[in-house]
């Protein structure tokens, strides 16, 4: 056990019960959801924050002060999450790619804002980023790439894709990939609606990285 997790389970776990620390600061923020203390936490929600931070993740930040509001619901979004995030067959700059695409969409402005820089560390080309942001078609893309971005744009446009499309995302990504790659666009839809109905705010001083809807 990690000692993430050894900060806030204050003993060994037995027979499913759950020990918190209520001391721990979770660092939750939120705007319209008031950002949730430990001391505050139900045994369902302390399930939950222990199984997150048991995973791949370092931080509560995001959307999970408002999922703690249904914990059942939240653990099992946040494992899907996870999945997502760190262990899809799509590879990970395409993943980026997605998210960025779904963030644009829902001007999702901390999801732009924490993604970003996780697109670019993980290979996606800064002016293909530019260009998403700009609400441009990317130029200068590889194949995979453009079958990513025209599988997501059409989707959404049209609530389906063309056979064109579909074949073009299944050559690239092959059939498991396609199925996560619109599991991540589904995911981040929901974090998108969210972050956007709490009004999630950015860290202080960070300027909106996209354009608010009219």
């Amino acid at each position: 056990m990690s000692k993430r997790v050894l900060e806030i389970v204050a003993v060994p776990l037995v027979a499913g019960a759950v020990v918190f620390t209520q001391t721990r600061d979770l660092k939750l923020r939120g705007n319209r959801f008031a950002p949730l203390k430990a001391e505050q936490l139900t045994p369902e929600q302390k399930t939950m924050v222990n199984d997150l931070l048991a995973g791949s993740r370092t931080s509560l930040d995001g959307p999970f002060n408002v999922l703690l509001r249904s914990p059942e619901m939240g653990n099992l979004a946040q494992k899907l999450g996870e999945y997502i995030r760190f262990h899809s067959s799509v590879p990970r700059h395409l993943n980026e790619m997605a998210i960025l695409l779904t963030a644009k969409a829902w001007s999702a402005q901390y999801e732009w804002h924490a993604h970003k820089p996780l697109a670019l560390k993980a290979g996606l080309k800064s002016s293909i980023v530019d260009d998403i942001q700009a609400g441009r078609r990317p130029s200068g893309m590889q194949a995979n790439e453009a079958a990513v971005y025209d599988f997501a744009t059409e989707l959404r446009a049209h609530q389906r894709v063309s056979d064109a499309t579909f074949q073009a995302a299944r050559s690239q990504l092959g059939e498991k990939g396609v199925t996560d790659l619109i599991a991540v666009l589904g995911y981040y839809d929901l974090i998108s609606m969210v972050l956007n109905v709490d009004g999630y705010p950015l860290p202080e001083g960070v300027a909106p990285p996209l354009p608010e809807p009219k």
